[in-house]
């Protein structure tokens, strides 16, 4: 493993520096995929590759690698955007980039496509990873659009499907809830104890050490996630204790909760965090991967690192 020579895309996003932390540990050579020039850590390549909406020439990018981790690609925007858009980055880039690799014998290419290939639900009963996929938006369509794609390539490829991915510097829901945390007053949320799988972003970049590995089966899709759910009142209790503080929670109604969550237009993100979604890594776990970081623990190290700004 030590010395193999690892290009990875999107390395400029949330997810990206922690996995080019890990791979460096890890003692892998990179080479990052850049949009445009920028700097990147000691003893670490760049090639600028263009911005991903237009084709791409990937051969200079991956000529020499042994592995490929393609995390870059058009986040999850909500409606509005064009699904054409997602479909040209999401699916039609990255098959690109495969086929790019298979011509230069890459040796093994992490995807990291999303849950929401899976399914776009927000509530509802325990996704397996045989269930049959059903995306219901334009991100998740291109996601399995890509996965689909490499099944078509000759090549050893992992697509991973992160569920909602919490760690420092993270923004969105999870960085609402610790802004909430650091609150000193009560907090109405004691009563939102449905399960929630999440996953910290230091799981993420173990998964994808994992799947760079031979021990992880080739050719499929895994779901990504922490060992055991967790609710919202479980996150702010969590949260406040890498605070020093008591949990401070209040049992309101969860639908007294949503009623006001919908007037103040903030329906559909209540129902994010509140909602039971449960996706456990099982082929992951089967195959010997073990998550690092317990969630309430890594909750409270976020908490703890993130101070009380």
């Amino acid at each position: 493993m030590n010395g193999e020579r690892v290009l990875v895309t999107g390395a400029g996003g949330f997810v990206g520096p922690h996995v080019v932390a890990a791979l460096m540990a890890a003692g892998y050579r990179l080479r990052l995929a850049r949009r445009a020039p920028a700097a990147v850590p000691e003893d670490v390549e760049a090639v600028v590759t263009g911005d991903l909406a237009a084709p791409v020439d990937w051969s200079r990018a991956v000529d020499g690698v042994a592995h490929v981790v393609h995390l870059a690609g058009l986040a999850h925007a909500g409606p509005g955007l064009d699904e054409s858009l997602y479909r040209r980055i999401n699916t039609q880039a990255t098959l690109e980039l495969a086929q790019a690799a298979y011509r230069a014998g890459v040796s093994r290419f992490v995807y990291i496509s999303s849950i929401k290939a899976q399914s776009g639900a927000f509530d509802g009963p325990p996704l397996r990873e045989d269930d049959a996929p059903a995306p219901d938006d334009a991100y998740g369509r291109s996601k399995l659009a890509a996965e689909q794609g490499l099944a078509g390539v000759d090549l050893d490829w992992v697509a991973l499907r992160p569920v909602l991915v919490y760690g420092p510097g993270v923004k969105a829901n999870m960085a609402a809830l610790l802004k909430l945390a650091r609150l000193p007053v009560p907090l109405p949320f004691g009563a939102l104890t449905a399960p929630r799988s999440l996953l910290a972003v230091e799981n993420l970049a173990d998964a994808i050490l994992f799947a760079l590995t031979s021990r992880c089966p080739a050719r499929r899709a895994f779901t990504v996630s922490d060992r055991e759910p967790i609710s919202v009142a479980g996150i702010l209790t969590a949260l406040r204790a890498g605070l020093g503080r008591d949990p401070g929670l209040i049992a309101v109604p969860p639908a007294l909760l949503r009623g006001t969550a919908r007037l103040a237009g903030r329906g559909e993100a209540f129902l994010k965090l509140s909602g039971s979604l449960v996706a456990a890594p099982e082929g992951l776990l089967r195959a010997g991967w073990r998550p690092p970081l317990e969630t309430r623990a890594a909750l409270e190290r976020l908490a703890a690192s993130s101070g009380a700004r």
